[in-house]
């Protein structure tokens, strides 16, 4: 595992598309700016999710975020491309449930890197834990069409169950939104992650702080 602690509670994942119009860098800075001074480092992380993008492209957007984002001490992570984390000087990768294992891509990572896993089921979570993940995102914990191809909502319950069964901090995913992170926390959850709750919205820092403050950061 990194030395570095899972200190943030909110996960941002990005989508180009569901910024509401925004350019996504520039949203993603508003973000990170609504975060800065609530948690020990920076209360939101990122991660870049743009998977149709060019591995060129998706470096040359790991570059620009990390630019601007720099001085909020932002936490960046790329989705399953640990060569691009290492290339950009990034804080991690977030690998698919079928994607390498946490302890593969380490191999190519510095020291320190974060490794998320996403997880959508018991076995999976564990699988993510046994091969060093530092955290898991668990989803779809409610309906949301963007998790629709993984099937109906695990639910709270099965989320108490998995965050019962492993010590990596999980985060909840999929359909959440400040008012039901409670829910969330009270099965276990460490924090919780977010795609549209975020982004596609009026006001992405009143979207943050709404977030944050449901999870008491």
């Amino acid at each position: 595992m990194s030395d570095k602690p899972v200190d943030f509670r909110l996960y941002l994942i990005t989508d180009r598309a569901r910024t509401g119009g925004r350019p996504l860098v520039a949203a993603l800075r508003t973000a990170a700016e609504a975060g800065v001074g609530r948690g020990k480092v920076a209360a939101v992380a990122i991660q870049l999710r743009e998977k149709d993008l060019s591995p060129r492209e998706q470096y040359g957007l790991a570059m620009e975020v990390k630019a601007a984002l720099a001085g909020t001490d932002t936490r960046i992570l790329i989705n399953d491309r640990a060569d691009i984390a290492c290339a950009a000087g990034l804080a991690g990768v977030h690998l698919p449930a079928t994607g390498l294992s946490p302890a593969a891509a380490r191999r190519c990572l510095p020291a320190g890197a974060l490794v998320g896993v996403s997880a959508h089921t018991p076995t999976e979570a564990r699988f993510a834990e046994e091969f060093g993940a530092d955290f898991i995102t668990y989803s779809p914990i409610f309906f949301t069409p963007s998790k629709a191809a993984y099937g109906e909502p695990r639910g709270l319950e099965e989320l108490r169950k998995v965050c019962a069964t492993v010590k990596t901090p999980v985060f909840a995913l999929g359909g959440v939104t400040p008012a039901r992170v409670p829910a969330c926390l009270d099965a276990g959850a460490h924090g919780v992650a977010a795609i549209g709750a975020l982004l596609d919205v009026p006001s992405i820092p009143d979207a943050v702080t709404a977030f944050l403050d449901a999870l008491n950061v």
